[in-house]
């Protein structure tokens, strides 16, 4: 089972992106991913920059995949989607089914968890296509992974998220703009004040989700640490990290010691709250509201 960093939902300065990849070459990370996949406005990086990041990442000896943007708003974005498509060195990460039409037959590819594959038969649809990993929705459970696992097409493999805040909605209209009282063409890079997100809270000052630009995140971490060897037993292939402003290295450290059997799962994971920038939260893992933090051992009994 190999350990994948996903791409940078936040929008951080230039120098921290940098900094932040220079470091990731020397961590236990099996695969990253990089590029742009939330909003289009944000152009500290480039996509000349994000190949030449891959290239010292891939240098260094990772896997490299180029992620596209989950929505595709102007002529601008389809551009730079068609250049990702046509990059000739490294698989891409399709987000959306425009994205899958531009890399069907030039380059492998992985099906994020953002085209909503459901199903077994949604699954053998996309394979011949060349799809070589999916990534589930969030939502999915572990019972209804377990099934689509023994049936997925032959050479397929499954990749879990299985750490961070979760990316749960996508809107044309920017609402971290919004909160600070400005439109979306003109909203001076306010993502840049929150490093994590922006939180909001309920009446009852119970966090509810993060604002992240155009994305809507849960406030809650999803942590699935503890599911490590559930994960491998069910057949699953890679699991995936999303960077946070903060520890995530360290974070990546953790999961590598338990995957290789260096650390127990639950001294990792009283460290790993330690980390975070919320609460944990798995709900989704057991069929249960996303926001529900199950005990496994509750769940079995």
């Amino acid at each position: 089972m190999k350990l994948a960093l996903g791409p940078l939902l936040y929008y951080w300065p230039r120098a921290q992106v940098l900094a932040f990849y220079e470091s990731v070459a020397n961590s236990p990370v099996d695969i990253v991913y990089l590029g742009e996949a939330v909003c289009s406005r944000r152009h500290e990086l480039r996509l000349a920059d994000w190949l030449d990041i891959a290239k010292k990442l891939r240098d260094a000896g990772k896997e490299v995949v180029l992620s596209t943007q989950v929505l595709i708003e102007s002529g601008a974005d389809v551009t730079v989607l068609h250049k990702i498509a046509d990059n000739g060195e490294f698989m891409v990460e399709a987000n959306d089914m425009g994205a899958v039409h531009c890399v069907e037959g030039k380059v492998p590819f992985v099906g994020g968890p953002h085209l909503n594959i459901y199903n077994l038969p949604t699954l053998e649809w996309m394979a011949p296509l060349g799809m070589q990993r999916w990534v589930p929705p969030l939502e999915m459970g572990r019972d209804d992974l377990a099934l689509i696992q023994q049936g997925r097409p032959a050479g397929l493999q499954t990749e879990v998220f299985a750490y961070g805040r979760m990316p749960l909605a996508f809107s044309a209209r920017c609402f971290t703009a919004r909160h600070a009282n400005l439109p979306k063409d003109d909203c001076q890079f306010k993502c840049m004040e929150h490093p994590d997100g922006l939180l909001m809270r309920t009446r009852e000052s119970e966090e509810f989700l993060v604002l992240n630009g155009i994305q809507t995140q849960s406030a809650r971490v999803y942590n699935l640490l503890p599911e490590v060897n559930a994960l491998r037993a069910i057949g699953v292939d890679v699991i995936r990290i999303s960077p946070q402003a903060q520890h995530t290295l360290r974070i990546v450290e953790l999961f590598a010691a338990v995957m290789a059997g260096q650390k127990t799962a639950q001294d990792a994971d009283a460290e790993l709250h330690t980390l975070m920038p919320e609460k944990s939260c798995n709900g989704y893992w057991y069929g249960k509201p996303g926001l529900e933090q199950v005990t496994p051992a509750l769940v079995s009994a």
